[in-house]
Formats: structure tokens, sequence, C-alpha cells
């Protein structure tokens, strides 16, 4: 894409440049690391043509809200690098899609917000972006993925640090975290928001637009589950059991939903979820 720069008034110049900037830190190219050349012609795909690209495999790049694809495949010698960046929106889709991608048998690595490096593969969210290399043909690419992994992060503009949500939930005992783009706890009206798996159940906060729609979120929940009790913790707060999800204590702070899911005896879930609501802005 050109800029048309001379085609705008000085006042518009610097939001054009701003616009092209982005535009060009989402295109990755082989010159990123020497030695590397493309093949083939650069890739965009968006939301209507991904299928194509991914092979069936485009509905989970949808579930956390996919706007764009650049990509570019880069060869140095006889091994082949498949790049591709993927604009998620924000960093809370982005990260989520990192999460939901990685491998938990293997450690992370520090790259962008959250990252990870294995034999053939590479993948890490940096603000609203989710970057990926697939290696082929098989062997162990670790050294050249870290190189690429560096230059990327260069290359890409947003944050580096994990959502703050990340804070939010207690080390101890946890298990995993992510981010979760629909129906957090199987619940659909619970839509986007983070869960923690525990070794003795799960903890949740869920993203409303306003505190008013989280409070009618709150009256539905209550209604779901028969015999839940009023609780007293931050702007409202039930107790409740469920066959499934066990015991439960949900409250509201703000636009925020939060609580516990608990399936193990011998845990507190109000001091738990008060732990947890004075975490949450």
């Amino acid at each position: 894409m050109t800029c048309p720069v001379s085609m705008v008034r000085i006042s518009e110049a610097l939001g054009v440049l701003a616009f092209c900037a982005s535009l060009a830190a989402a295109a990755p190219t082989c010159n990123l690391v020497p030695g590397w050349t493309q093949s083939g012609p650069a890739r965009v795909y968006t939301a209507d043509n991904l299928y194509e690209y991914m092979d069936g495999n485009s509905e989970g790049y949808f579930l956390y809200n996919f706007q764009e694809m650049r990509g570019v495949t880069c060869k140095q010698g006889e091994v082949t690098f498949v790049i591709d960046i993927s604009d998620m929106g924000d960093s809370d889709f982005a990260f989520g899609m990192f999460t939901s991608t990685r491998d938990l048998r293997h450690p992370q690595y520090p790259v962008g917000m959250g990252g990870q490096i294995v034999p053939r593969r590479l993948i890490f969210s940096k603000g609203k972006y989710y970057v990926e290399i697939a290696a082929n043909p098989d062997g162990d690419y670790t050294a050249s993925l870290k190189l690429w992994a560096a230059a990327l992060e260069r290359s890409v503009e947003g944050a580096t640090q994990p959502p703050a949500a990340m804070e939010w939930f207690p080390a101890e005992g946890q298990q995993s975290l992510r981010m979760v783009p629909e129906s957090v706890l199987g619940i659909r009206i619970l839509r986007r928001g983070y869960l923690a798996q525990y070794d003795f159940g799960k903890a949740f906060v869920v993203f409303e637009e306003t505190p008013e729609s989280a409070s009618e979120v709150m009256e539905k929940l209550r209604a779901r589950f028969e015999g839940s009790k009023p609780a007293s913790l931050a702007d409202e707060a039930f107790e409740a059991t469920d066959q499934y999800l066990g015991r439960l204590l949900i409250f509201r702070k703000g636009r925020n939903l939060g609580g516990y899911a608990l399936t193990a005896a011998g845990r507190d879930p109000m001091a738990l979820a008060k732990a947890l609501a004075a975490r949450l802005p």
C-alpha cells in the first residue's frame, strides 16, 4: 500500500503515517533475519476467505475475533518457514489465541506477551497480534526460531505485558489459565472472560460492558441455579450448588463478574472469592 500523505492536510498526515506503519508492522518479510529469501507471493486473508488457507481450521481463529492475517513463506536452503501474523482485534483476544494453541507439556518462551517454541513451531502474541511460524521439513529448528522470535517481536507493534487479568488469579494450585472467548464455565450468558483451572475447581472473571448489564447477568444466574442464597461480597453476590460445577460463589464488582466453582472439599469459597474480588479493578 502506498500512503497518500501528499493528498491530505498536514494535520491529517501523522494519522495516515501511523496507520500505514501499523500495516507494515503486521506484515512479515523474509529479510527480517539474514539468510532467508521469500518463496512465492505474500499472503493476505480476511474472515471471508481464511478458510481457503486454513483447510477447515479457521473456526478457532474466528472464536478469538480474527480480523486479518498477513503472511509470507521464507526459505533457507531446503528449510521452509511459513510465517503468519493475525490481527485479533485487541490484546485479550490475541493472548487468548496464544493460550488456546500452546502446548501445556512444554514451557513458555519469553517473547511478546507470551510465547512458545517447540522444534518446528513458534507462536506468540504481542498487542493485538498473534504470530506463528511452521517449519518444514522434519527437524529441530529451535535456534533459528529464536532468531525469528526476536526479529518479529521487534517488528510487531503492541504491548509486551500479559493482560492484567493474568495477575488476578492466585498461582497456588493453578493448573492452567486462559482467556475464554464465549460460554465461560459452559454457561452461554457468561461471555468473554478468563478461566483458571485449579486442582480443587475453577475460578473465573467475565467482562460486561457496564455495571448495569453485569447486574442483569447476575439476575439471570440466580434464576438459573435453584436454591441460590445471597452472599455479602463486592456489589452483589450469591452462593449455590450445581450438579456439575459443584459449590458456587459468584459476585459482581462493577462491570466484572467473578467467582469460584469448587469440586473438591476443604476449601472456603467465600475466602477464595474475596481474595479474587480484591484484585479486580
